[in-house]
């Protein structure tokens, strides 16, 4: 599955507005051929591990305050889910995402973590493809086999980029400045 094709999934994914976005985007993939379903798990993982960023972790850090590494995944997801324009955004320029209406508009942290923490989106293939063979479990089995079909791919460690002290507010101003102010509030440094 190619970039536009995944992103075309989870537009229709967003648009089913009458469910959450998990629910809607395990619907959309229950539409397609068991194989597409496999491509679109593989297209989303390379996707989402794209912004695996000291930068986009600090980022989540300034919204939600400190994420495990699993609660930064589905921080990636919840970047994935609100599409392609925002993820782009987000991917190219992190602060970005203070003009994000969920992130300027957000009644509170609670909020905001619900709208970006998709962690059952990270498993929609998962059950889009039980529902159509009808067996729990059958998606492991067909990832396993696809796996064993290629050839063995070592094991890279992704480039996160420079690493800093998230607790270290000026650090997180003056790399992150608009969501720092969002996130802070107000710089006590700078004179009023």
């Amino acid at each position: 599955m190619d970039t536009d094709e995944f992103w075309t999934v989870i537009e229709t994914a967003r648009a089913a507005t009458d469910k959450p976005f998990d629910k809607a985007l395990t619907d959309v993939l229950a539409e397609l051929p068991l194989e597409r379903i496999l491509d679109y798990d593989e297209r989303f993982h390379t996707v989402r591990e794209s912004v695996y960023r000291w930068d986009v972790w600090a980022a989540s850090y300034l919204i939600g305050g400190w994420f495990s590494d699993d609660g930064f995944i589905d921080f990636r997801t919840g970047l994935i889910s609100l599409g392609r324009e925002w993820f782009e955004q987000v991917a190219a320029a992190p602060d970005s995402l203070a003009g994000h209406p969920l992130v300027v508009g957000s009644g509170s942290v609670d909020d905001l973590e619900e709208a970006l923490l998709q962690e059952d989106a990270n498993y929609a293939a998962l059950g889009a493809y039980d529902r159509v063979t009808g067996v729990e479990h059958s998606y492991y089995d067909a990832q396993e086999a696809r796996e064993a079909s290629r050839p063995k791919r070592e094991d890279v460690e992704p480039d996160m980029g420079e690493k800093w002290d998230f607790a270290d507010d000026g650090e997180m101003r003056r790399r992150l400045p608009r969501l720092a102010a969002l996130c802070l509030g107000k710089d006590p440094e700078k004179p009023q």
